[in-house]
């Protein structure tokens, strides 16, 4: 079994970035995964060198069963004392991919979910230098949506609105999706100790990754559900995604278009909420007197709130067009 990699065909890849041979590893973190990570784990094929399965304090064990029921030599298991999240797990098995020289990090669930298959394809655009990191998304195939859910169609219709939103990832969808990729040297960068341990993990690695400037890839795979339960229940995040997405939306507008550069983009932005502000702000208090008084507000008193409000909007408009062509579109590491 070689514990390297060249990804397609078999002609090696080419492109800035490219290494012929790539040592790859997987990250797993699992909570009550008894009855799939085997399976999981045996579905991994040789390409992978190194694969990190990380017990993020499982009352079932899954650390435990792994240990003692799968023989693969690649396997290590890192048992958490106390409950981290998701993320906090998968930070943990990122920091142990990197001790152990890996060039490109998968992470995939234990819930069998992932097509273990597709991980060549996740990692090519990151060993031929066309992306820094690369996630699945389920929602490619119109004809696999069936597979889907109802409840999960739809809250991931709205958090992948918020995340491009927040993130500044504008053509990305599928933002929980948790089968994802990411070079060593752009994982390296990582603010570790800011990334969200929770649920909001994925769209937090974004929203940090869009701060580096990295490009994200969207990779195309099948909507995959069986037996399992999801650990993530809509009612119980909305408000904390709500509130972190907000967070990061202004964050990200704050330190691109203020703080690292000043462009006519930013001017938009300012002029237009301004503006739309004090055209609201304005039609809105004349109308109430209106309503109040019984008198009808004259043709100036309208015009001088629906002129601002009208100007504002294309300048926000303006300001979102050139907000959605500032995705990041060379690179990070090659250049690092």
């Amino acid at each position: 079994m070689s514990p390297v990699m060249a990804v397609g065909d078999s002609s090696p890849p080419q492109g800035p970035g490219h290494s012929v041979a790539a040592k790859i590893a997987v990250v797993i973190p699992c909570f009550r995964e008894t009855a799939h990570i085997l399976g999981v784990l045996a579905a991994i094929g040789p390409e992978v060198a190194r694969i990190v399965v990380v017990d993020d304090a499982c009352p079932d064990g899954t650390g435990r069963l792994v240990r003692d029921k799968c023989p693969d030599p690649r396997v290590e298991v890192i048992i958490h004392e106390t409950n981290q999240g998701v993320g906090g797990a998968t930070l943990t098995g990122y920091r142990r991919a990197l001790e152990l020289g890996a060039d490109a990090i998968v992470k995939m669930d234990g819930d069998g979910q992932m097509d273990a298959a597709l991980i060549p394809k996740m990692i090519r655009p990151l060993l031929v230098g066309e992306a820094d990191y690369a996630k699945g998304n389920r929602f490619h195939d119109i004809d696999g949506l069936s597979a889907m859910p109802a409840i999960r169609l739809v809250g991931n219709l709205a958090l992948s609105f918020a995340t491009k939103v927040s993130t500044g990832y504008w053509g990305l969808f599928d933002p929980t999706n948790g089968f994802t990729a990411i070079h060593a040297k752009v994982a390296r960068g990582l603010p570790f100790d800011k990334i969200s341990r929770s649920f909001f993990f994925e769209s937090d690695m974004l929203f940090r990754l869009y701060l580096m400037r990295a490009v994200v890839t969207d990779i195309p795979m099948p909507a995959r559900y069986g037996t399992e339960q999801s650990s993530l229940r809509i009612p119980d995040v909305i408000g904390e995604f709500a509130l972190k997405h907000l967070r990061n939306a202004a964050k990200r507008i704050f330190y691109s278009y203020f703080l690292r550069d000043f462009t006519a983009a930013s001017l938009e932005l300012t002029a237009g909420v301004i503006l739309l502000a004090f055209g609201l702000i304005h039609g809105a208090t004349n109308w109430a007197q209106s309503i109040a008084t019984g008198i009808t507000a004259s043709a100036g008193t309208v015009v001088l709130a629906a002129l601002p409000t009208a100007i504002g909007g294309i300048l926000l408009l303006a300001f979102l067009h050139f907000d959605i062509g500032n995705v990041p579109r060379q690179p990070l590491h090659p250049r690092l």
